[in-house]
Parts: structure tokens; sequence; C-alpha cells
């Protein structure tokens, strides 16, 4: 009944589908004087192989050249800071969120529906939350920072500085490095050198070596940060209107997961300006300031302090 409509990838006999919807098969199947429940297409479906499956993200928009090279190179700085008892951070940003009368993904029990806004205009919203995030893969910890105006460089080492001098350093009171995993784009761009401006003043200012190791280009989602803490974040935040942002503070702390799983949160209220410019005398002599990897020099480098 569904060969002529079964159709699959010529590089993999194990990957079929069917042009077809259950209730379809069903009358095919009437047709010829079968008469079957829904459930039982299902079963006939499953025990061919063919299941109900969703589209998957997995074709890289561009390739890119050393990916895999940078990935190998990630997985050994990860090993080599773990091992000596060094901190290890991956870190972003997640996408903006509105406050206001907005909606959110996610239920609620209630007596009844809650009304909201039926267009997500910044127009309309009282203020935007912009969620800094710190992930330590040594100690499975999540520390979040919730700011107000832009998402810049200098937004991130202030946050990176709080953090330290608030919890970080009392936990790794000996360390004398840091390991910085980030994706290649925003506040913390590879090709910026306000970025690494920013950077070298940071590790001047915490008095402690700096190795930044970005993710290439389209491979942001093996951030740690994305699967260790933002999606668990997220779905703590399911449900819940933003009036404003203590509430966003407030749920983003109720975070946890069963493998322990804590978040801390703090506000940054600073405002932050746009379109600074890096100092000329830095930029001419940034081989004096900045150490860059011999291989991957374009995603691996580090300060000293």
């Amino acid at each position: 009944m569904i060969e002529d409509y079964t159709a699959g990838k010529p590089q993999d006999d194990s990957v079929k589908w069917v042009g077809l919807k259950s209730n379809e098969i069903q009358e095919k199947l009437a047709n010829k004087d079968y008469t079957v429940s829904p459930y039982i297409v299902q079963q006939l479906l499953s025990n061919a192989g063919l299941r109900r499956r969703s589209y998957l993200k997995a074709v890289s928009a561009k390739q890119v050249p050393f990916r895999n090279e940078q990935f190998e190179k990630i997985a050994d700085l990860k090993a080599h800071f773990l091992n000596a008892g060094l901190p290890v951070f991956s870190m972003d940003v997640k996408h903006k969120e509105l406050l206001g009368n907005f909606f959110r993904d996610g239920s609620y029990y209630d007596f009844k529906h809650r009304l909201v806004n039926d267009h997500d205009f910044r127009s309309l919203a009282s203020g935007i939350v912009i969620p800094h995030g710190l992930y330590d893969l040594a100690d499975n910890f999540g520390y979040l920072s919730l700011g107000i105006s832009k998402d810049t460089s200098e937004f991130l080492c202030d946050n990176l500085t709080y953090w330290w001098q608030d919890t970080l350093q009392w936990k790794y009171p000996s360390a004398d490095w840091m390991l910085l995993l980030c994706d290649g784009g925003g506040s913390n761009n590879a090709s910026h050198y306000i970025v690494k401006q920013d950077l070298y003043k940071l590790a001047q200012l915490l008095d402690i070596n700096i190795l930044v190791a970005h993710y290439p280009p389209y491979c942001s989602k093996w951030n740690p940060i994305e699967h260790r803490l933002f999606c668990h974040v997220h779905r703590a935040w399911e449900g819940t209107i933003f009036h404003n942002i203590q509430i966003v503070k407030e749920r983003a702390e109720l975070t946890r997961t069963k493998t322990g799983l804590e978040v801390k949160v703090m506000i940054n209220q600073k405002e932050y300006a746009t379109k600074r410019k890096v100092d000329p005398f830095f930029k001419e002599n940034i081989q004096d300031f900045v150490t860059f990897d011999e291989q991957l020099p374009q995603w691996n480098y580090h300060f000293s302090p």
C-alpha cells in the first residue's frame, strides 16, 4: 500500500519516509476491504521501521576550513585545564527578552486564561533584558548576569569581573590561568580589536592569564553553555510573564537539574556605549599585548597579566 509513496536517502538504506498520513493509509486499506484502526496503521508502519520524526538542524550553512582541527584543540585544552584543576568557563549571551505583558512559551495552572499583548513590538516593552551566562564546566554551576543596556565586550568583561571577584576567585584560589570558551561573534567577536583590548585589560585587573578559544563559525550549538545552562534556564522561565527584571532574576534562580546544576543571578544596571574606538597604539602593536596560537591564531590566543 505504501510502496509508491515511499522515498528515502540513496546513500543510506536505513533512511526512509512515507508521503501518506495514517488516515490516508487507513482509507486506502478500506478501499481494499481491510478495516483497521489508526492504531493498527501506526503499528504496521512501526514494524516496517518507519517512525514519526522531525527535521534535524544538522546541515552546516558553510564549510569552515580547520573546523575539525579547532574542535580537537578545544577538547585538548579542556582536558588539560580540568586535569590541572584550572577553571574552564563557557560563556555566551542568550537572546534578549522583552519586559512587559508579552506572550511566552509554557503553561501554568490557573482558573482562567491570562491575557497578553497580541504583538511583541519592542515599542510596547518597558525595557529589555540581556542575559549573559558563564558556565563552570568543572563545578556544573551557572552564573547569569542580566543586563539592561547593550551587549558589548565591556558588558562581557564587567560580568566576568563581578563573578570572579564575588565567587570564582575563592573557588579557584591558586589558579593563575583560566580558559574561556565562546562563540566567534557578538560581544566576544574573534576578529574585533576592541574585544581583545577589553580582555587584555581584564587580565591586568584580575591578575590572571586568560586563554580564549572560539568555536568556529556556525558551530555555536556546540558551546557547552547552550545545552548545560541556557536550555535549563529557559525551562525555568516558561509560562512566566516578565513584568519586571526582578521576576526574570527570581525565576532563573530556581533553575535546577537532576545532575545538580544551580544558578546564581545578578542584575547589571550599567549603561554601555556602542561603537567604541580601539586604542590605535594597541591595534598597531597588538603582538605585544596578545599571544596568538601558532596553528590557529584566528580562534585561539591568550593575555598575560
